[in-house]
């Protein structure tokens, strides 16, 4: 019996057809050899690794510059529409600029002094808030080891009354070694020494953003003109690049209106539960839950924490703190879950493991303001991978 052997390549298919003879083609069976692949360029995969791991090193010891340069950019993304529309009713931009610059840190400034003395109220119950928290904490053990002890002592007599019955005498126990543990001691000074360095450091990066952002809005649209003229004379390359930068303008901008309306909607809430409730100072509190929603995840745990903290200092009761606490969580995750998660892929259309990927990346990258700005960055990679060929796997995995 004859065996025909046919090639998986075309040409060679033919070329084997046509030497094999005419009269035992019909009866021989066709074997296909399968094509053989090409081995995988090792090279090329370990040079994509270094290259990675050199980029996200890169990334994490230029962060005290990308941190302030992009937060910047972000907030110019946010107000240069207020300052084009003031410059579309013939208000000079230099002048616009001035106008919604103060007119930002003008309400920033009111709004602290309109709360200073919330603030400061609770400021000063803190170390009464902490006195009492660890006085509770202290009944909550010595009433667990009360308990502890009367079931040790039922276990004891079950054992000597088993024992007894069986027989036997009992062993006497051996008392218990304790070993303590020399743990080095918390100190206030440097506490407060390294928060002062923190807060000036604070300072000084909101200072240099407030100056970015004032001269990307006097700049207006000269670095989009600059970055379509880089592009070449491409007339392609330059429609693509417009494309870019406007889509980038418009998806951040719409995220930036998300989130102020998510983070009022999280202080109106809180301020209604917390009076409601009965706490003090609920309107300070409310606000402090609005500005800490912005951080994801972190920020409404530790305003649970704080107002749960407040309320046991207030009604001296774990059930009450209990409940401010549940009821800050309740809010931020409805808040988060429903409008924040609809509204975030109606605005990018990217789907939530994406979103919860990067925010896990950027988090444990530059800390909480990677947490901040991981929203952001990943809309921008998005908006790029979708005009460009080359990224068009990346925007298919990133879209929902």
């Amino acid at each position: 019996m004859t065996v025909a052997v046919v090639p998986a390549s075309g040409v060679a298919a033919d070329s084997a057809r046509a030497v094999a003879p005419s009269g035992s083609a019909n009866d021989a069976p066709v074997v296909s050899i399968p094509a053989t692949h090409s081995p995988v360029d090792v090279r090329s995969l370990a040079l994509g690794i270094l290259a990675a791991l050199a980029s996200v090193f890169a990334l994490s010891w230029a962060q005290a510059f990308l941190v302030p340069l992009l937060i910047g950019i972000v907030l110019a993304y946010t107000l240069n529409p207020v300052v084009a529309w003031l410059e579309a009713i013939k208000i000079p931009r230099v002048l616009g600029t001035v106008i919604v610059m103060a007119s930002v840190i003008g309400a920033v400034v009111l709004g602290t002094y309109a709360l200073r003395g919330q603030a400061q109220t609770i400021i000063e119950q803190l170390p009464v808030a902490a006195s009492k928290f660890a006085a509770g904490l202290a009944r909550m053990r010595i009433s667990q080891t009360g308990n502890l002890q009367k079931i040790q002592s039922a276990a004891t007599e079950v054992e000597k009354a088993t024992a007894q019955a069986a027989g036997g005498s009992v062993a006497p126990r051996e008392p218990a070694t304790h070993v303590i543990v020399d743990q080095s001691k918390f100190k206030l000074s440097n506490f407060l020494w390294e928060s002062s360095r923190g807060a000036v450091g604070a300072i000084g990066q909101a200072v240099t953003v407030v100056f970015l952002v004032f001269f990307l809005l006097l700049g207006g649209d000269t670095f989009k003109r600059k970055l379509v003229r880089l592009t070449g004379p491409s007339l392609s390359k330059k429609k693509i690049t417009v494309q870019i930068l406007d889509s980038i303008n418009a998806s951040i901008q719409k995220y930036m209106l998300l989130m102020v309306t998510t983070n009022v909607l999280v202080a109106l809430l809180s301020w209604f539960a917390f009076h409601w409730i009965g706490l003090e100072n609920a309107g300070a509190w409310a606000v402090a839950a609005g500005l800490l929603h912005i951080i994801p995840y972190l920020g409404p745990a530790v305003t649970a924490l704080a107002t749960g903290m407040a309320a046991f200092m207030q009604f001296e009761s774990f059930a009450m703190a209990l409940l401010v606490s549940g009821a800050s969580l309740a809010i931020a995750t409805v808040i988060g879950v429903f409008v924040t998660t609809w509204m975030t892929g109606r605005i990018a259309s990217m789907n939530a493991t994406a979103v919860f990927v990067s925010l896990l990346f950027w988090g444990w990258l530059w800390g909480i303001w990677g947490m901040l700005l991981s929203i952001p960055i990943i809309v921008i990679i998005k908006v790029v991978s979708q005009h460009v060929e080359q990224l068009q796997p990346m925007a298919e995995l990133l879209g929902d």
